[in-house]
């Protein structure tokens, strides 16, 4: 990995941080690193297994909020770099505080997560993906990773996303472009509540939507409405008429008793707008 030819395409500040970064996981004893398969915590796992080899171990916590999509992509991509990988059941949804959708309800996720993570740690430092552009977005689970103590070290050394994307893609990463893609309980608004059953009905909601062609997509649930967000240039694949009649048909068959297009199309983290005061 460390001499893949494409790094010294990187600027050089570039360059310098992931050397940095790399010199930093080399100092520690051990790691633990909370992965889920997106392209931050994928980067540290890497890296850190680079560095450290046996004593770095990328674990996923597993609950109806991941995607099963997203679970067989973090799996695969811990085969692909050879990751030693372990996946623990988290049970956030046990929690009033997160199943009744708060608008800090990620606090409890990553409470749970991080508090079932430094049981396993062992002394082992546990390490996350947050990276800079997070601290500028509303993210409640930065408390709850400060309070146990977990470290950031894409933030440490000021990598962003796109600093993410541009290391990975010169590392030869095939996965550098992935988009982000939040828990499913992200597709709830604040108020109303998450359960085991919502979630996996949101799950098979997406899943059609890539049976169907949509690659970047978002299922909104308000009540039993599904309201679909795809892409704005994919609105007349969406709305072609045989299409529609069968998406319309497989939502009502998964309980939901109606459908709609949002017409603004896909906009990561719209529910929190009713945030803004």
């Amino acid at each position: 990995m460390s001499a893949h030819p494409l790094v010294e395409s990187l600027a050089a500040p570039r360059q310098a941080q992931l050397l940095a970064l790399r010199n930093w996981l080399g100092q520690q004893p051990a790691v633990l690193v909370a992965y889920s398969g997106g392209v931050d915590s994928t980067l540290v796992a890497a890296l850190a297994a680079e560095q450290l080899e046996e004593k770095a171990v990328a674990v996923t916590g597993v609950s109806p909020a991941l995607a099963p999509n997203l679970l067989e992509e973090a799996r695969w991509q811990a085969s692909w770099l050879g990751l030693r990988h372990r996946e623990i059941e988290s049970q956030e949804l046990q929690e009033p505080g997160y199943s009744s959708n708060p608008e800090n309800r990620c606090y409890y996720c990553k409470r749970e997560l991080h508090s079932l993570l430094a049981q396993l740690a062992g002394g082992a430092l546990v390490l996350d993906g947050v990276n800079q552009d997070d601290q500028g977005d509303y993210r409640p689970g930065l408390q709850a990773a400060a309070e146990k103590g977990v470290a950031s070290p894409l933030l440490q050394f000021g990598i962003d996303k796109q600093g993410v994307r541009q290391i990975s893609r010169a590392l030869g990463f095939p996965w550098w472009d992935k988009p982000a893609q939040p828990c499913l309980a992200s597709r709830f608004p604040y108020g109303e509540p998450v359960s085991a059953s919502r979630l996996q009905r949101v799950a098979k909601g997406e899943d059609l939507l890539r049976q169907f062609g949509f690659s970047q997509l978002r299922l909104r649930c308000q009540g039993d409405t599904a309201r679909l967000e795809v892409q704005t240039d994919e609105f007349e694949l969406l709305l072609k008429h045989k299409q529609r009649q069968e998406l319309v048909e497989q939502f009502l068959a998964l309980g939901f008793t109606a459908v709609s297009v949002d017409l603004e199309g896909l906009v990561s983290g719209k529910l929190n707008r009713s945030l803004i005061k």
